[in-house]
């Protein structure tokens, strides 16, 4: 058994069983990888994919569970890879990070300009998704942070950590009605075709729950994962939009008017998560405090030594977590941030 051939079994199964894109993402070709796959399963004396002619169609019940085998030993040699770096070069190597747009376009740009400006010779990779999607890269290691505010708490594998607290905000044009009411209720806003987000994203489970509460049903007309398409459709005059509050610009939002809604709906958290068992390297806790100043070294190796979500809880209740206002998005130079 080689390295290789876990490596090649782990990156087929992740390119959805297409043998020639895995040969293209790992410059080699395809009878090659082909091979391999064919001489570890002999080796094991079972079939890792189930196969039509030439093409694989599913992955077997023993596949799975050697898949899962696989993807520990490479993970474990990614931190043998990390640990040498950090001893060889503290300031290179990469960084990964798996979130939503909401955090990628208003928490993360100034945080990312300032760790690159420290770090100019560790490669940053974004990765954007839904919540779930995100905790899903971070569980199996394909990125080293996720950050999110939905679906973390469904991986008992992620040590979790809240970064900020926020609420929400109603936005509407300036000539609408509810542009001149003194303090919204739940009631004024149910009144109104809504705009906001998917379900599953940026802390929509608390806006449901607010108004399941109360007894009404609010007539959600379109929704969308991203703050900033909710804003478009807002201005189209589809509905009254319920995004995160830090997704609005004084700056750039002049045409709508930002209601706080804070007392409607209970705040969320944001958190950020890695994998237990990542070789955390200087850069990676330098990124967490920036992201979140209460995030010390300290801090993260406590948190990574709760063994418990009840240890982590009983941790963070003793710490104050901050609550994120809406702030204007920086202009950053287009030669400054390299984020792919």
């Amino acid at each position: 058994m080689k390295l290789q051939q876990l490596r090649y079994i782990w990156e087929v199964a992740h390119h959805d069983l297409n043998v020639s894109a895995t040969a293209q993402s790992l410059y080699t070709s395809q009878p090659g990888i082909s091979k391999q796959v064919r001489l570890l399963e002999d080796e094991l004396g079972v079939e890792i994919f189930a196969r039509s002619g030439k093409h694989l169609t599913r992955v077997t019940p023993a596949g799975e569970a050697i898949l899962q085998k696989a993807g520990e030993i490479l993970r474990k040699v990614e931190s043998i890879k990390q640990v040498a770096q950090e001893y060889s070069n503290e300031k290179k190597g990469s960084l990964s990070i798996a979130t939503t747009h909401t955090q990628a376009r208003y928490a993360l740009p100034e945080v990312i300009q300032s760790f690159i400006g420290d770090y100019p010779d560790v490669s940053l990779h974004m990765h954007q998704g839904t919540p779930m999607q995100i905790s899903e890269l971070a569980a199996d290691g394909t990125v080293d942070f996720a950050i999110a505010t939905e679906a973390l708490d469904l991986f008992s594998d992620l040590v979790m950590m809240p970064c900020y607290q926020w609420n929400r905000a109603i936005l509407v044009p300036k000539n609408h009605p509810l542009a001149n009411v003194g303090k919204l209720t739940l009631e004024d806003v149910a009144n109104y075709p809504i705009v906001t987000y998917v379900f599953g994203f940026t802390g929509r489970s608390k806006l449901d729950e607010a108004f399941l509460s109360k007894g009404l049903a609010p007539k959600v007309v379109f929704t969308a994962a991203d703050a900033d398409v909710i804003k478009t459709y807002v201005r189209l005059g589809l509905g009254i939009g319920i995004v995160a509050n830090l997704a609005y610009d004084e700056k750039k939002d002049t045409d709508l008017v930002s209601i706080d809604a804070s007392h409607l709906f209970k705040p969320s958290v944001t958190k950020i998560g890695f994998r237990r068992g990542t070789f955390l390297r200087s850069f990676m806790y330098e990124f967490i405090e920036k992201f979140a100043p209460h995030l010390t070294r300290e801090v993260v190796n406590q948190a990574y030594s709760c063994s418990t979500k009840a240890e982590l809880d009983e941790l963070f209740d003793n710490i104050t977590i901050p609550e994120v206002k809406p702030v204007s998005i920086p202009e950053i130079e287009k030669d400054t941030l390299v984020v792919s």
